[in-house]
């Protein structure tokens, strides 16, 4: 289902049913257990504001609708019956949202100590918030660095050189993920992380859903970046906490994850900075692939064979050369890249 020209929200839902607080939208793909280990946070944790669920499940196999329809009866699930990508399932959740803010939750965190609670608290002070990010620990408890900078040819440039992780502290090295900050304050950003992200409903409906050319990843910095140029801001507040466990399967799929990637890169860079910049973006991953190529050659040559995680480093680099240089997508990724705007993508064999 299609929300591109609607945010209006399901009558069925709405009909006798008082405005809550906050409604939590969550994507669920093949999770089943992580999905339910969030749930379960949720309700453990969530105790001053009023809430709903929704859990729009793009067409998982592992189960997942039915453990969700057994253990929580209450939330509401979306079934999808294939799966339709991160930003078309959340804006699913969004027609349905009956609440003052909509969190958009991932599947794969956990919420402690209140952290709904405090972030809601934290908008309704903050009137002029219209996202709000909060503080995310990797499962060892690390800060996972979750604000950012909109991308740039500058901090692209920076990434692809090694140079954020050679000085990641530094205030112009670590612009682009502000790994040089503690994440132990509030304060105003460019983006945050799609892994939670509360939005206020005035905010959501006058910018509109999250743009669904993206099937997989930059959505969210596009979301953000459409709600600073409506006068909104981006906060972060360290007072919510969670916990963003990052799930480890994805390695399997670790040259499509890849592929989407970039192209969600390429297609931001030019909404926002025209073609030109995507162009000369993506010169950049090409020179950035040949060099990788040469790298991991020199070591094969060296060192005689290839361990497991150099031979996933090679597919990812040839795979991604291939796409820079020619717009080859294999069929094994998921989404449509056909027919997007400035778009160099055709299917590959």
């Amino acid at each position: 289902m299609s929300i591109r020209n609607s945010l209006s929200s399901d009558p069925q839902a709405t009909v006798n049913s008082p405005m809550l607080d906050v409604t939590v939208v969550i994507v669920s793909y093949n999770t089943a257990k992580l999905t339910l280990d969030c749930l379960r946070s949720i309700y453990e944790q969530t105790r001053r504001v009023s809430f709903e669920v929704v859990v729009i499940d793009n067409a998982s196999s592992d189960g997942s609708v039915a453990a969700i329809h057994q253990e929580f009866p209450e939330c509401i699930v979306i079934e999808n019956v294939k799966n339709l990508g991160f930003a078309a399932a959340n804006n699913q959740g969004l027609c349905r949202a009956r609440g003052r803010y909509a969190l958009l939750l991932n599947s794969d965190t956990r919420v402690l100590d209140g952290a709904i609670d405090k972030a809601v608290a934290f908008a309704d002070v903050h009137p002029e918030s219209g996202m709000v990010g909060c503080r995310t620990l990797s499962a060892n408890g690390s800060i996972q660095y979750n604000c950012f900078m909109f991308p740039s040819l500058l901090n692209l440039a920076l990434s692809l050189t090694q140079l954020t992780s050679l000085r990641p502290r530094n205030r112009f090295f670590g612009r682009a993920r502000m790994t040089w900050w503690n994440y132990d304050t509030v304060r105003e950003v460019d983006a945050v992380a799609g892994c939670f992200m509360l939005v206020r409903r005035q905010a959501f409906e006058e910018v509109g859903p999250m743009s669904e050319e993206y099937f997989m990843y930059s959505e969210d910095t596009d979301w953000c970046w459409r709600f600073s140029r409506k006068g909104w801001k981006v906060l972060y507040t360290p007072d919510a906490v969670i916990v963003h466990i990052r799930e480890a399967s994805a390695s399997q799929f670790a040259v499509d994850m890849h592929l989407l990637q970039r192209r969600s890169i390429l297609m931001f860079l030019e909404k926002k900075s025209g073609a030109l910049v995507r162009w000369t973006a993506n010169a950049m991953f090409c020179v950035s692939a040949l060099s990788r190529l040469f790298v991991l050659s020199l070591g094969r040559v060296y060192k005689g064979s290839y361990r497991q995680e150099t031979r996933r480093q090679w597919d990812i680099s040839v795979a991604s050369l291939w796409f820079h240089l020619w717009g080859y997508w294999p069929k094994s990724v998921p989404g449509n890249p056909s027919g997007k705007v400035g778009d160099p993508v055709c299917e590959g064999e």
